[in-house]
C-alpha cells in the first residue's frame, strides 16, 4: 500500500502596506527604539487600515498563493482558517474566504489555538488529506492583531502586527510532505494571556469597553518562560522521535513572538543563526501569520526534500512542533 502524505504545494503571503515602526510607538507610549529592538527584536509591524478584517488579508495571500500553484477553487475539498481575530464571531470566516474565491466544493471552519492556530491545522489539514477523502485543502492563518491591541499598553502594543499566509495541502507519495507532530495545551496559562471580555463568559457591556478588557491582557514574564521551555521541549521531541539531528535540519520555522524565544529555542536544538527563519524584525508577531509568512519569505532558499522542524507557543497555554519534508521545487 502506497504511504499517503499531505504536503504543501504552494505557498502565498501578505502583509498591509502601512508600517507603524518603533520610532512611531515613541509618540504614542514611554518606549524607545533601542528597548523594543534589545528585548524583542522587534523594528517594525504592518497595520491594516480600519474598515478591513482578517478575511481581506487572507484572500491576499490566496491571490499569491494562486499565481504559485494555478488552482481551480472548485477543486479545493476544505478551508480551514487559523485565526485569533475572525470578521465576526460567526459566521466563519473560512466561509466567506470560500465564497469570496469561489470554492463552491469546500466546506470551511476556523481553528483558533491562539499562536499556535497555524501549526494545529497544518496537523489537521494533514490528517484530512491521509484519510484519503480529501485531495486539496486549503489551509490559512490571518490575523489582524491591530484589532484588539491596546496602544496606550506599552508592554504589547509594540509586539503585534498584521499579516497573513496560505498553503494548499495536497496527497503525495514521493516521501515528502508532514511526517510527524507534537502538540500540547494547558488551560493553567489563560490567566497569564487572554482577552479579558468579549465572550460569553464577560459579553461586551459599558463597563467592559470603559476598563479596556476588550484588548490582549500578557504578563510578559510569565510567557517568556513557558514559551522558551515549551517550544524548546516540543522541538526536541519531534527531533528525537524522528532520529534527527540539528545536521538533518534544513530550517528551524519558528513562531516570531521574541527573538530571544527563538534563539533559546535554536540553541536548545543545536541549530546555526543561518538556519533559523527570523523574519520578527520587519512584521512583528502576527499570531496565526508567522509561519506561512516565514515560508513564504524563505521559499527561495528551500529545497525539494528540505527537512523542516515547525514550532509555535500561544496563548492559553498551546504549543507544539511539527517535522515535514518541503515538497516545492522552485
Amino acid at each position: 500500500m502506497t504511504l499517503i502524505r499531505a504536503s504543501i504545494t504552494g505557498i502565498g503571503g501578505y502583509v498591509p502596506e502601512k508600517i507603524l515602526t518603533n520610532k512611531d510607538l515613541e509618540a504614542m507610549v514611554d518606549t524607545s527604539d533601542e528597548w523594543i529592538v534589545t528585548r524583542t527584536g522587534i523594528r517594525q509591524r504592518h497595520i491594516l487600515e480600519n474598515g478591513k478584517g482578517a478575511s481581506f488579508m487572507a484572500l491576499k495571500a490566496i491571490e499569491r498563493l494562486m499565481e504559485m500553484h494555478p488552482t481551480n477553487p472548485a477543486e479545493i475539498d476544505a478551508i480551514i482558517c487559523c485565526t485569533t481575530t475572525p470578521d465576526y464571531v460567526f459566521p466563519a470566516t473560512a466561509n466567506l474566504i470560500g465564497t469570496a474565491i469561489g470554492a463552491n466544493n469546500a466546506f470551511g471552519f476556523d481553528l483558533q489555538a491562539a499562536c499556535s492556530g497555524f501549526l494545529y491545522g497544518l496537523v489537521v489539514g494533514a490528517q484530512m488529506i491521509e484519510s484519503g477523502r480529501y485531495k486539496k485543502v486549503l489551509l490559512v492563518g490571518t490575523d489582524k492583531m491591530s484589532a484588539i491591541v491596546d496602544y496606550k499598553d506599552r508592554s504589547t502594543c509594540i509586539i503585534f502586527g498584521d499579516g497573513a499566509g496560505a498553503v494548499f495541502l495536497e496527497p503525495d507519495t514521493s516521501g515528502n510532505g508532514f511526517i510527524d507532530a507534537y502538540l500540547r495545551s494547558d488551560g493553567k496559562g489563560a490567566p497569564f494571556l487572554h482577552m479579558k471580555a468579549g465572550g460569553s463568559l464577560r459579553p461586551a457591556s459599558f463597563a467592559t469597553v470603559a476598563n479596556r478588557e476588550h484588548f490582549i491582557y500578557q504578563e510578559g514574564s510569565t510567557v517568556f518562560k513557558h514559551a522558551v521551555t515549551k517550544m524548546a521541549e516540543a522541538v526536541e521531541i519531534v527531533m528525537k522521535n524522528n532520529h534527527l539531528s540539528a545536521e538533518d535540519i534544513a530550517f528551524l520555522v519558528p513562531h516570531q513572538a521574541n527573538k530571544r524565544i527563538i534563539d533559546a529555542t535554536a540553541e536548545r536544538a543545536g541549530l546555526p543563526p543561518e538556519k533559523v527563519m527570523l523574519n520578527i524584525q520587519r512584521y512583528g508577531n502576527t499570531t496565526n501569520a508567522t509561519l506561512p509568512l516565514c515560508l513564504w519569505d524563505y521559499r527561495h532558499a528551500l529545497k525539494k526534500g528540505d527537512n523542516l522542524i515547525l514550532a509555535a507557543f500561544g496563548g492559553g497555554f498551546t504549543w507544539g512542533a511539527a517535522y515535514l519534508k518541503w515538497a516545492i521545487s522552485l
